[in-house]
């Protein structure tokens, strides 16, 4: 991760809000205004010297400088940047101290605190300055902190759930999975302060550091019925060399499988059974016309000319879904598959091909079809259990798909006329939609954990974005992300292979 300059808070325009005079009590005096996601921020417990905090709307960075002594005995001394929030969430960061540093013990990352107050019982995700990570809490008001330490050193991702009295810190060294720590029975009560903290361990000194990919997330409900209650959707890009994410869109209507066209100007995602263009010169959407079919799932996929975009649309036959193609500015849609259920998910390099998912018999394969619709549809699997997502490599060599055949969800592919099936994923999680990098080097795809159905891809999960190299190889994660069903379904790589677009989800208000 590039580190920044001088006081680290980049180049880019900048909204800084300076700190007020801290109150006498210890607890944290607000400013005038919020910061970013937050509602305030401030100096809790009346350090020596004063902290600051900082918002890059640019780069949707945060920069935050504190003293204080350790946080360990029966009172803090910190900066910290907080939300209000009731109930269960989600929050998520990358985190990174700027400079040496002078206490090996100096501190940062999430907290959630009964109260402003120094004393405060609480529960953190704590990233040390000598890679110690941990889960911090005090039991109650007053109370010396205790700590359960992380198997792994050096995580800069972090993550700090809420379920009712419970906190689970998750941790990681970017590009691996998490190790996750876990404190039950910890009432700090319903409505809570949330947020980023800095603390340097010693009175004296003042330490930075930077806070990236900063995420607070409220997740779907108890008891939530999939494909009948929705929470909120965000439209990301995700830059895959240093890993820094941008929100573009969010919305509490939800949304999903962004298209990346090939000009590098739009993506294109579905809302609602609609598809919509999103321009990102001036982040405005507008609906595509696809005529009598207004019933589209998250399957749509353009050529690799970007011309024409193939749906799957349940507006006919039942409710079955069902392919067309049309033109990507929008016309009348074209029938191709005549079976249904079929679900598209790739067209051939001379667009002359389209595969997909059929389901037959009760047995779902991979099929393909002359993209004009006038030939029969070819079988290319035959395996007991789901084979899904089906793309084509951009040489037209190759299919790359998820099968369950080996137990697990994996990546496999074989060749265009489905011979030779090989495995490109052996792993502990459930692997799906494998889309391939407009080189052809390598492989995003969408992991759900151990816990997760193989033969499912739910909404509203933990999940990694990963990326393998089209050989195989160990996987690398590039997103931390809570979504699943929408988030990459749909090939989403930027025209330069730099970026790749994808969908978050939150309940908003």
């Amino acid at each position: 991760m590039a580190s920044g300059n001088g006081m680290g808070w980049a180049t880019a325009p900048m909204v800084v809000v300076a700190v007020l005079a801290r109150t006498e009590c210890g607890s944290a005096a607000p400013t005038a205004g919020p910061l970013g996601e937050f509602d305030a921020h401030g100096d809790v417990g009346a350090p020596k010297r004063p902290g600051a905090a900082s918002y890059n709307a640019a780069s949707q960075e945060y920069g935050m400088s504190a003293a204080g002594v350790n946080m360990w005995g029966p009172r803090d001394e910190f900066h910290l940047a907080w939300k209000k929030l009731t109930g269960d969430f989600i929050l998520q960061a990358r985190v990174e101290f700027l400079g040496q540093g002078v206490d090996p013990h100096r501190k940062a990352g999430w907290i959630v605190r009964s109260s402003l107050g120094a004393d405060s019982p609480y529960a953190g995700a704590v990233v040390h300055g000598d890679g110690l990570t941990s889960l911090q809490y005090r039991k109650a008001k007053g109370a010396i902190t205790e700590e359960i330490e992380s198997a792994i050193r050096g995580a800069d991702v972090i993550q700090l759930e809420r379920k009712g009295n419970s906190f689970i810190v998750a941790a990681a060294r970017f590009g691996d999975p998490y190790t996750v720590s876990r404190l039950h029975d910890l009432p700090l009560g319903d409505a809570v302060y949330a947020g980023l903290f800095l603390c340097s361990h010693d009175p004296e000194v003042v330490e930075r550091a930077i806070f990236r990919n900063v995420r607070i997330i409220r997740p779907a409900r108890d008891g939530f019925v999939p494909y009948r209650d929705y929470i909120g959707s965000h439209l990301e890009l995700l830059d895959l060399q240093s890993g820094h994410r941008q929100l573009l869109l969010s919305s509490a209507r939800p949304f999903e499988a962004p298209n990346w066209t090939p000009d590098g100007k739009s993506l294109i995602y579905n809302r609602s059974g609609r598809l919509h263009r999103f321009d990102l010169a001036t982040r405005q959407s507008t609906l595509i016309d696809t005529g009598f079919a207004i019933r589209n799932n998250n399957d749509h996929v353009l050529s690799f000319d970007g011309t024409m975009i193939g749906i799957s649309d349940h507006s006919s036959d039942d409710g079955q879904s069902t392919i067309f193609t049309l033109p990507v500015g929008g016309g009348t849609p074209r029938r191709i598959t005549s079976l249904t259920p079929s679900y598209l998910h790739g067209w051939s390099p001379d667009a002359k091909t389209l595969v997909y998912t059929g389901g037959r018999g009760g047995e779902f394969d991979i099929y393909k079809v002359p993209s004009d619709g006038r030939g029969p549809e070819i079988k290319l699997t035959d395996h007991k259990g789901l084979d899904d997502g089906p793309e084509f490599s951009p040489d037209g060599r190759f299919i790359y798909f998820n099968s369950v055949r080996s137990g697990k969800m994996q990546l496999w592919r074989m060749k265009a006329d489905g011979q030779d099936p090989e495995a490109v994923t052996n792993d502990e999680y459930n692997n799906w939609f494998p889309h391939l990098s407009p080189e052809g080097k390598w492989i995003a795809f969408l992991t759900f954990g151990s816990d997760v159905d193989p033969a499912d891809h739910p909404y509203y999960k933990h999940v990694y974005i990963r990326l393998v190299p089209v050989g195989g190889g160990p996987a690398r994660v590039v997103a931390y992300v809570y979504g699943g069903q929408g988030t990459i379904n749909v090939p989403s790589w930027s025209p330069d292979g730099r970026m790749i677009a994808f969908v978050s989800n939150s309940a908003l208000d």
